[in-house]
C-alpha cells in the first residue's frame, strides 16, 4: 500500500501497532509499545520552511545500535575524476552485460559501477550516474548513502525494494528515488539492469510549470510514498553498508534496520510510474525544447540550472506543420546522458539499445543520425504517434562529466560517431526553400483597376 502526493506531511503506523504515533508531540518520555523516537534530518534545522525536511521514526531499536564501521572493496564505484583522461567524443554504450547466476551471485550494491560524473561529496556538490546489473536479493544486508539522493530507473526486472519507511515495488517505466541516509534493501527474481543517478547538492524536486499552469507533467498525486511497515527479527550479522565520502563501510548489528512501526514527515522514499506523466508538446511549429518533459530536477545556485534534470521521451503524438520533427542538431552548454527503458529511440532507431546508453557532453555536437534525417526531411507532415512502445531518458546536468576508467573500456560502440558521416550536402544557390517555392509558385493577384 502507498500514501499519495509529493512533498506531503504523511502519517503512519503499521496496523499490527495501531496507536504507535505519539499524539501532539514527536518524542515523548516513553513511546508507545516501548518504541524508540529518531529523527532523520534531509535539511539543515533552520533551512527555510518550504525546504526543510524530515520525519520522525518509531522504531524498535534505535539505528546507532550497530558496530563500528570498517572500510570494505567498493568494487566500480568511484567518485576520481582526477585520475582519468576527459573524453570530448560523442559516446554509445551497447547494453551492459548482466552477471549470470551460474557464473556467481551478484547483488544491487555489489552491481553497482559508474559511467560517469563529477563533483564532490565532501563539499556536497556534483552527480555521479552508475549503471546496476545483477542478479540475486541482497539478504541480510542493506544499504545507505551519506552522500546524495539516488534515482533509480529499472530498465529489465522489477525491485522490491525495503525501507525504513516500508516496501516498495519498482517495476520497469517506474522509477524510485530514496533519499539521503535512507536505508534500503533491493531483492530480484532474477537478471536485473538498470541506471542510478545520485545527487550530491540537494533534494529532487517537481518543476516549476510556469504558464503550463496548475496542472500538467508529472502531476504530485501520482508520486507514491509507501506506509509503514516492520519486522522484528533477530539476525546474526546483519550487515549496513555505508557510502560515505564516496567510499564504502560495512558495520554489523544483531538485528533487521527495517524495524520502524511508524513514522510521520515529509522526508522518504516514493516511487512514480512514468505512464502517469501528463506530456506538453509543440501543435503548431518546431520542435520544442526537451525541458518539457522534465519530470524532476535538482536545482543548482543558479537560478533555472539544474545540478540534475531527469527528463523522458514518452509515448505522445506529433503534429507539427512545416517542421523537422525529430530532435534538432543541436550543442550544449549541459551534459546530456541518455538511457533506454524499452523500444527504438526516434532519432536513432539503430544502434542505441535498451539497457545502453550514451553521453554528449558539454558543448560536443549530436542530434538525429543520417537515416532519420533524411526520413524526417522528406516525409509527409501528417499527425503521427511518436515512441508508441518506446520510454528514453535523459539525465542532464549543468556539471562537465567526466567518464570513468572502466566505462571508458566497457561495451563502448567505437563505430557511435560513423552515425553522423553520411549526412550529405545539401547546400546549393538555385534551390529556394520549401517556403519560398510555395510562395513563387502561388498565382499572382491580379492588379485592380481603379
Amino acid at each position: 500500500m502507498y500514501l499519495s502526493g509529493f512533498g506531503n506531511e504523511f502519517a503512519t503506523e503499521d496496523p499490527r501497532c495501531p496507536g504507535a504515533l505519539p499524539e501532539g508531540q514527536n518524542n515523548p518520555q516513553k513511546c508507545a509499545y516501548g518504541l524508540y523516537a529518531e529523527q532523520l534530518s534531509g535539511s539543515a534545522f533552520t533551512a527555510p520552511r518550504n525546504s526543510n525536511v524530515r520525519s520522525w521514526l518509531y522504531r524498535i531499536r534505535p539505528s546507532a545500535v550497530h558496530t563500528p564501521f570498517e572500510k570494505m572493496d567498493r568494487g566500480r564505484m568511484t567518485d576520481d575524476w582526477n585520475n582519468v583522461h576527459p573524453n570530448p567524443n560523442q559516446l554509445r554504450w551497447h547494453p551492459f552485460d548482466i552477471p549470470s547466476m551460474k557464473d556467481h551471485a551478484v547483488d544491487f550494491v555489489q552491481g553497482l559501477s559508474t559511467v560517469c560524473g563529477a563533483g564532490d561529496p565532501m563539499s556536497r556538490h556534483g552527480a555521479a550516474i552508475y549503471i546496476y546489473t545483477c542478479n540475486s536479493p541482497m539478504g541480510d544486508r542493506c544499504f545507505y548513502s551519506s552522500d546524495g539522493d539516488f534515482l533509480i530507473v529499472p530498465q529489465q526486472g522489477s525491485l522490491l525494494i525495503t525501507t525504513e519507511f516500508g516496501r516498495i515495488l519498482v517495476d520497469p517505466n517506474e522509477i524510485c528515488v530514496i533519499q539521503l541516509g535512507m536505508r534500503f534493501n533491493v531483492s530480484v527474481t532474477g537478471e536485473s539492469r538498470g541506471y542510478v543517478v545520485e545527487v550530491f547538492d540537494g533534494h529532487f524536486q517537481l518543476p516549476d510549470l510556469g504558464p503550463i499552469g496548475a496542472n500538467g507533467l508529472a502531476n504530485p498525486r501520482d508520486f507514491l510514498t509507501p506506509v509503514a511497515w516492520y519486522e522484528d527479527r533477530e539476525v546474526q550479522g546483519f550487515e549496513v553498508i555505508s557510502k560515505y565520502q564516496g567510499h564504502l563501510f560495512r558495520a554489523l548489528q544483531d538485528h533487521s534496520p527495517f524495524d520502524v512501526a511508524a513514522w510521520h514527515g515529509n522526508y522518504c522514499p516514493y516511487k512514480y510510474n512514468l505512464k502517469n506523466f501528463m506530456v506538453i508538446n509543440a501543435v503548431a511549429f518546431d520542435h520544442a525544447d526537451p525541458s518539457i518533459f522534465t519530470v524532476l530536477t535538482c536545482q543548482s545556485n543558479k537560478p533555472g540550472t539544474a545540478i540534475l534534470d531527469f527528463v523522458i521521451f514518452p509515448p505522445r503524438w506529433g503534429v507539427t506543420d512545416k517542421t523537422f520533427r525529430p530532435p534538432y542538431y543541436h550543442r550544449n552548454c549541459m551534459s546530456e546522458f541518455m538511457g533506454l527503458i524499452l523500444g527504438k529511440y526516434e532519432a536513432k532507431e539503430a544502434g542505441f539499445q535498451p539497457g545502453g546508453c550514451t553521453l554528449h557532453s558539454m558543448m560536443t555536437p549530436h542530434g538525429p543520425d543520417a537515416q532519420c534525417f533524411e526520413k524526417a526531411s522528406n516525409e509527409d507532415l501528417t499527425p503521427v504517434r511518436v515512441a508508441d512502445g518506446t520510454m528514453a531518458f535523459m539525465f542532464e546536468s549543468s556539471l562537465s562529466f567526466r567518464v570513468t576508467e572502466w566505462a571508458n573500456k566497457t561495451k563502448v560502440d567505437e563505430a557511435y560517431y560513423t552515425c553522423w558521416q553520411p549526412l550529405a550536402k545539401h547546400f546549393s544557390l538555385t534551390e529556394q526553400s520549401p517556403l519560398a517555392k510555395t510562395e513563387t509558385d502561388s498565382p499572382k493577384k491580379k492588379k485592380q483597376k481603379m
